[in-house]
């Protein structure tokens, strides 16, 4: 609604317009009837107004006087002038604060009600307007990112065109040359950031303080990649300043390092493309030249024979798979391989990325499977300060394969524990089960399994079919139960599972080489 203040000194023409003006009806609210200038200043003061309704002639203070004030707290208030004085003057200076109306007393409701609609009417349009206009300033920012998605993307095919559509959004007046710059956040200790959730966070608060910086430091062109990353245009002049800024603010707001990859300066739109992409380059450069730094592409393209990440990926799945399966040979070739493709570049710095990088895949891996890799060693992070005091490549890839071989060990006992625990989960249902016409798909619904498979964990943990186990346990109780004198054979055999005696007594023959007859009397 629309906050209303009317000010009057007669107080029955003030009471009047409070009382019989149906405000609500108009989308209207009163926020305040006084009786005087003063008073009316005080409430504007409290209340933001949207239209003043003030007699003229007043004591201490003219409605005149205090309409030039309102119109200097907010040149959107709409003013109506009420009063018994028809001197030109009066109303000459209303027209000239541009006031919607002025009306004369005795006042007719019906005519105030009408200025009223009209004015409500002119404050409508201009909140739509605003809305307009706030909506188009929010779409900028995303029309601006789009435009230069599709730059970086490469879908620039005719550069006359493309600059009739950057000249909105001023991306026709940059600097050249101009440098892509890539800013990533990098990965937290996964002990700091446990859940989705959290790491969703950190990359919100990134993502929102990138923004900050960037609006702080200029009108610097951005666009976000995802949730991780974003990409500027910088201009080669601003490029070591600028990252000097932004690294500045990220170090007070960001728990986590962020790493910058820059292409190399280019000279027109259609090479931003180029520029992009090398961006990407050197930014996931950081594998082996560190993070929380500037990387231009210069460095990275510099080395020639850095490892290809597939590669590395590719080698890290078959240690992962050599660990599970406590492949002790297949863990040392594959660590023996992974060191060999570094050892013919001759980098101390690019051995100790590598380990740094095995650790953190170690880790991730065993997260994945539920599995605390300092748990599983009994280290502290700190420990693997360990890795920068070694000599040789030797020394270090020989610590790694003792502690890979110790966290593999630990799975696979881990692993025999479980598998005796299910395996004896099984057998105790099946014993608890006996007496009754159990089955094996009665088994593997109990276990949430499919038959077939429970079939095949109960014969490759226990050494026996389903039907073996359940035979022998039912043999087993059986024994048992006739060395009870008081017990009939027909009812051991209904207690075991058997309906049918000769079929118990046959079998009972069969596993034991006496009949449960014979048995009870060798037994007393």
């Amino acid at each position: 609604m629309y906050k209303v203040l009317l000010v009057d000194d007669e107080e029955l023409d003030l009471e009047g317009m409070r009382q019989f003006i149906p405000w609500s009806e108009l989308g209207m609210e009163v926020v305040g009837a006084v009786n005087n200038a003063l008073s009316a200043r005080e409430v504007m003061e409290q209340y933001p107004i949207d239209i003043l309704v003030s007699d003229v002639n007043m004591p201490y203070m003219s409605g005149l006087e205090l309409a030039r004030i309102a119109l200097e707290q907010g040149s959107h208030i709409r003013i109506i002038f009420v009063s018994g004085y028809q001197e030109f003057s009066y109303v000459q200076q209303a027209l000239s604060l541009q006031a919607y109306n002025y009306v004369l007393k005795p006042m007719d409701d019906s005519e105030l009600v009408t200025t009223l609609l009209k004015v409500k009417q002119d404050l409508d349009g201009m909140r739509k307007q605003r809305e307009v206009e706030e909506a188009y300033r929010q779409m900028i920012p995303i029309a601006k990112g789009n435009l230069l998605t599709r730059l970086f993307e490469g879908e620039m095919n005719n550069e006359e065109s493309w600059s009739r559509i950057l000249a909105p959004h001023d991306l026709d007046k940059l600097d050249w040359p101009i440098r892509v710059a890539v800013i990533e956040i990098d990965k937290v200790d996964l002990r700091k950031v446990k859940s989705p959730e959290a790491q969703q966070e950190m990359s919100r608060i990134f993502l929102q303080h990138m923004n900050e910086s960037i609006k702080a430091y200029g009108n610097i062109p951005y666009c976000k990649i995802n949730a991780e990353r974003i990409a500027l245009l910088l201009e080669e002049k601003d490029v070591d300043p600028c990252m000097e800024k932004l690294y500045d603010s990220m170090q007070l707001q960001l728990k986590a390092s962020v790493t910058t990859g820059l292409g190399e300066p280019v000279f027109s739109l259609t090479e931003l493309h180029s520029s992009y992409q090398q961006a990407i380059e050197a930014v996931e450069g950081k594998m082996f030249l560190g993070k929380g730094t500037v990387i231009k592409y210069e460095k990275v393209r510099m080395e020639p024979e850095m490892l290809d990440a597939r590669t590395l990926v590719t080698r890290m799945d078959a240690l992962h798979k050599a660990m599970t399966e406590y492949d002790l040979v297949g863990i040392y070739d594959e660590l023996e391989n992974l060191f060999q493709s570094v050892t013919s570049l001759r980098s101390k710095f690019t051995v100790h990325n590598l380990s740094n990088y095995i650790i953190w895949k170690l880790e991730q891996y065993l997260s994945s499977i539920n599995e605390d890799f300092f748990e599983l060693l009994d280290m502290e992070l700190q420990n693997f300060d360990i890795l920068l005091q070694f000599d040789t490549i030797n020394d270090i890839r020989s610590w790694l394969v003792h502690r890979v071989f110790e966290i593999s060990e630990r799975l696979h006992e881990k692993s025999n524990t479980l598998n005796n625990k299910f395996i004896r989960s099984v057998m105790k249902t099946i014993k608890e089960r006996m007496s009754e016409n159990i089955t094996l798909k009665d088994i593997s619904e109990h276990f949430s399994f499919s038959p077939s498979y429970m079939g095949f964990l109960i014969k490759e943990k226990s050494g026996h079919t389903f039907n073996e186990l359940l035979v022998q346990f039912r043999m087993e109780r059986a024994c048992e139960l006739l060395k009870e004198p008081g017990m009939k054979i027909y009812e051991v055999a209904d207690q075991v599972g058997y309906r049918y005696l000769p079929y118990f007594s046959k079998q009972f023959k069969e596993k034991i080489g006496l009949t449960p007859l014979d048995y009870r009397k060798k037994v007393q």
